[in-house]
């Protein structure tokens, strides 16, 4: 079951803040009166220690709540990556964190842009909402902007026309939950400045089984919309599966890991220490 974090977040600001706001409004200056009213100062503070309960609690957690909403609406959100898909660039246990104002400001659980920042670009790691599924988020790479032609021929890509330069580095060794991949070639890419490396199994393919929308040959991008691919090209379930990313998806741009836990390391700790850090190119 997928829980909407940030729905949740909103309902239970909206709840803490409307007690401590209407008690602070209508039932505490009763209190209070009532406090004046007697004659000792004891029975003074007894009457004002007897806050209710769940007006307490409302006052104590209200802030925190709505802080950790704003942070993780605005500003940066936390995800961990569960599949390979994105393989060697994000391995699977990597947590990582995602720039939430890159591509505009938008209202938590609606998310309906209100302030416009910028958009994606080529080669950008984003986060988004799957097309198909959409309270489930998904982590691909950028490939095709609105308009762009985009082609896919023995494993070679091509934006508008043009080669994305590959250059085979060896061959890659897998660990932990990767550890199926070693073996497949790993080449580094070119998508405009961007550098990043890829994998490519040598003995599949030249699509994933099931992905059907570059069979027929190049495609072409609509406006409002973005063509994404996993850097893990022989096992990833992405825009050549399903098609394209509406703008009004977007998430995010991943731009740092922060933690590794994969308990598939066998032999060795799950946390990997020399990922926590790194950023996401």
């Amino acid at each position: 079951m997928n829980i909407d974090f940030p729905t949740v977040l909103v309902i239970a600001s909206f709840v803490s803040g409307m007690i401590w706001l209407l008690d602070s409004l209508l039932f505490a200056p009763q209190r209070r009166r009532d406090a004046e009213a007697k004659s000792t100062a004891e029975k003074i503070d007894e009457l004002l220690i007897k806050e209710p309960l769940i007006v307490e609690y409302a006052r104590s957690f209200f802030p925190v709540i709505f802080a950790v909403l704003i942070l993780r609406s605005f500003i940066a959100e936390p995800f961990r990556i569960p599949s390979g898909s994105m393989m060697p660039t994000l391995l699977v246990g990597d947590f990582i964190l995602v720039n939430k104002f890159a591509y505009g400001l938008r209202l938590p659980s609606i998310n309906k842009k209100v302030v416009d920042i910028g958009l994606p670009e080529r080669g950008d790691v984003i986060v988004f909402r799957y097309p198909k599924e959409p309270s489930v988020d998904y982590i691909k790479r950028t490939i095709g902007l609105p308009g762009d032609t985009v082609s896919y021929y023995d494993k070679v890509l091509r934006i508008n026309g043009e080669v994305m330069p590959q250059i085979q580095v060896g061959r890659y060794v897998g660990v932990g939950s990767g550890i199926g991949q070693t073996g497949w070639t790993k080449s580094v890419e070119s998508i405009g400045e961007v550098e990043h490396a890829i994998l490519r199994d040598p003995y599949a393919p030249n699509l994933p089984a099931g992905c059907q929308v570059l069979r027929a040959g190049t495609i072409t991008v609509p406006e409002g919309h973005y063509f994404v691919m996993g850097d893990n090209r022989d096992n990833s379930n992405d825009g050549r599966c399903w098609g394209f990313v509406p703008e009004e998806n977007l998430v995010g741009k991943a731009f740092a890991i922060w933690m590794h836990w994969d308990s598939g390391r066998n032999g060795t700790l799950p946390i990997a220490w020399e990922r926590l850090g790194s950023g996401i190119n």
